[in-house]
């Protein structure tokens, strides 16, 4: 057995993508709530994509509040706390494992490799991850949002090497290629 470890990315290999048509309804219906013009919304949401995934937005209702605050707006805190849930609610019910990503884990597991997970994500994921029917598989899972870094930083992935108390030449990282991951990772040695 040459790896130790395998890596994942979370989303595309084992959960399907958020559709971005559902995803950009449900952003609109939030400008919706908090009184904001929704292209603008949507423009600025997506916008702070990357902040979100650094952990300089530790909530969802943080997020939102700075759109606002762009947008000359200060909605009422119920109004945030609405428009955060509806998110929320939505992204827990899109999450889904794709259909073999148990059986995937649970076969590397029962072969002795350790399974870490990697995903550049906001602060509300790693709860949502934890009702994944595959979360008691995963052994170290890095969240940039979590840990201020994002793919394709080589650092993340030295981390997870880390964390797993491996090297990264042991680890083998399985990502659909989004945001330059793989280049990352062959950079920090996997």
């Amino acid at each position: 057995m040459r790896y130790k470890a395998v890596i994942f990315d979370l989303f595309g290999t084992l959960i399907d993508k958020l559709s971005l048509r559902e995803h950009t309804g449900i952003l609109r219906q939030m400008a919706s709530i908090v009184s904001v013009p929704s292209d603008d919304f949507v423009r600025l949401w997506f916008g702070t994509h990357n902040e979100r995934g650094l952990g300089v937005f530790q909530s969802l209702e943080s997020n939102i509040e700075y759109i606002c605050q762009q947008l000359g707006v200060q909605p009422e805190d119920i109004k945030v706390t609405l428009a955060s849930q509806i998110n929320l609610d939505y992204t827990a019910r899109s999450i889904k494992p794709r259909t073999d990503a148990t059986e995937v884990l649970s076969y590397l597991k029962s072969h002795g490799y350790k399974i870490g997970l990697i995903s550049n994500c906001s602060a509300s994921i790693p709860n949502i991850l934890k009702n994944m029917p595959f979360a008691q598989m995963i052994d170290v899972a890095l969240f940039s949002s979590l840990v201020g870094m994002q793919k394709p930083d080589p650092r993340i992935y030295q981390l997870i090497a880390k964390q797993l108390a491996l090297k990264p030449e042991d680890c083998l990282y399985i990502g659909d290629g989004d945001e330059h991951e793989l280049t990352g990772a062959a950079q920090a040695g996997m």
